[in-house]
């Protein structure tokens, strides 16, 4: 640590291998979906259900299937101001660029969660209704898995410097390389940069200055600590199905909306919702909002109403004058306060004694 800051760890490179295109983004992923589906298979184990391997695996490639279409369609048609994809469409799904007559490998460069989640959500419902699964189990039991995988996702941004925050003079505050610098000669810029140890030369025209490693921040909490309610807290808690799905919905969404304040604004669509002018980037007020908070919020109204839609759909139905008692008998009169008698059956006995009667006299012993 130097001054109020931290640089960026130069040993880290986006490749895994220099030259190759493997990237540690890419392994993440790969993670991800591999503990993600241990976790599942641990989730059916503990509940004895009857479902067999191939089932699973088909549910979790088109859940895998789902998440990318989502993610790159909604990055591409949300996150890109710049109209880049509408102009160049083939680049949605082509990994590669033209450049001087030859091909690059770039990657499919942008992934929105939301869109991701909406992708996952629409082939997992569809899936199991084909199969006919419950849809709100297994719901439940993906939802509890997922979340410990977004905490490799977060570490992936992190290497590749992406997705960072915003500038800050906290101590832990790092210097990410690819971040855009702000003109030397604002006194706002030199106040910041002489707080966090910043150093200025004579003739330097732009500054770089120390942000919040947001990435880490949601590894911890989106990934982490919700995996930990989730899993531990209220996976063998949950008083009826669904309620673990609207809990993963509301908890990402909540995290993700605070999270936002501090990470830095999607280039081209900053504050969609802005309520309170601010002098410069260093200065934030709760009453402007991102798209990622518009998007959360969204979410988190989702996942109520998926909560209270499932608590209904759980609880039993109420008696209403008129209907029968519960197994189908009439209500007993005695219950309803009354003394009723037990009904004579003189007749019948008196009808039986003198059959015995008569059985005795043709039956002498």
């Amino acid at each position: 640590m130097t001054g109020g800051h931290i640089p960026f760890p130069t040993w880290l490179n986006p490749e895994i291998v220099p030259g190759l295109p493997l990237r540690w983004y890419g392994l993440m992923y790969l993670v991800a979906f591999y503990l993600t589906y241990r976790l599942l298979r641990v989730r059916i184990a503990e509940r004895n259900l009857r479902v067999d391997r191939e089932t699973v695996l088909n549910l979790f490639f088109w859940g895998i299937v789902g998440v990318l279409i989502g993610g790159r369609l909604i990055s591409v048609i949300v996150y890109d101001p710049s109209g880049h994809y509408l102009r160049n469409p083939l680049q949605i799904i082509v990994p590669f660029v033209r450049e001087a007559g030859r091909l690059r490998f770039i990657g499919l460069q942008g992934m929105a969660y939301h869109g991701g989640l909406l992708g996952a959500i629409v082939a997992v419902a569809l899936y199991c209704r084909a199969k006919r699964l419950p849809v709100a189990e297994w719901m439940d039991m993906i939802a509890t898995c997922t979340p410990l995988g977004y905490t490799f996702g977060r570490l992936g941004n992190f290497i590749n410097g992406e997705l960072f925050g915003r500038v800050t003079t906290v101590p832990w505050g790092m210097v990410f390389p690819g971040a855009p610098g702000f003109p030397a000669e604002q006194a706002w810029v030199q106040q910041l940069a002489e707080r966090s140890g910043i150093d200025i030369g004579p003739e330097q025209m732009l500054v770089n200055l120390a942000r919040h490693p947001s990435q880490l921040y949601e590894a911890a909490l989106e990934g982490l600590l919700l995996f930990a309610v989730l899993w531990f807290v209220l996976r063998k808690r949950a008083p009826f199905p669904g309620v673990l799905f609207s809990a993963y919905l509301v908890g990402y969404g909540v995290v993700r909306f605070a999270v936002e304040y501090v990470r830095q604004p999607d280039p081209g669509l900053d504050f969609p919702i802005m309520l309170v002018e601010v002098a410069n980037p260093a200065q934030t007020s709760l009453l402007n909002f991102t798209t990622g908070q518009l998007l959360s919020a969204v979410m988190i109204a989702v996942g109520a109403a998926v909560f209270f839609r499932c608590r209904r759909r759980a609880a039993p139905r109420r008696s209403v004058p008129g209907d029968s008692a519960p197994g189908g008998r009439a209500p007993d009169d005695a219950s309803a306060g009354g003394s009723a008698r037990a009904p004579s059956h003189r007749t019948g006995s008196g009808r039986t004694r003198r059959r015995r009667a008569a059985a005795r006299r043709s039956h002498p012993s």
